[in-house]
């Protein structure tokens, strides 16, 4: 059975190029398009990791970090931020806030899955 990786992401060019890359190393990608949608996704699918954007609509990435390691079911869940914002601003927030790593737009394919791999072999 492959690993369900939920995507959190607004814009469906960075929906399909990240589930194409997670497709392609044996993940199924679950989509949602934003914060409302992706605890909702987390909840339903229990995925083995989250790539979240930090720029969704109607929230803020970093609210949608904090209520996922707030909620004691999802909280185990490991979360790797994707995102374009500058790394200098954003990275250091979102370590503190619980993610797993930190990804800057547009991401390599090999340095996605690195990422994946890293964050699901350190929740078992």
């Amino acid at each position: 059975m492959q690993s369900k990786i939920l995507v959190v992401d607004d814009a469906l060019d960075s929906w399909q190029l990240l589930s194409t890359i997670l497709r392609n190393h044996h993940f199924q990608p679950v989509w949602a398009a934003d914060g409302i949608q992706a605890m909702s996704e987390a909840r339903k699918h229990q995925p083995q990791a989250i790539l979240l954007d930090l720029g969704l609509p109607g929230g803020d990435g970093f609210v949608v970090l904090e209520r996922l390691k707030g909620n004691r079911f999802l909280s185990a869940i490991p979360v790797i931020i994707v995102t374009v914002q500058d790394p200098r601003i954003a990275e250091q927030k979102a370590l503190e806030h619980g993610a797993a790593a930190f990804l800057r737009k547009p991401v390599k394919a090999e340095e996605l899955i690195a990422a994946v791999h890293q964050a699901i072999d350190g929740k078992k």
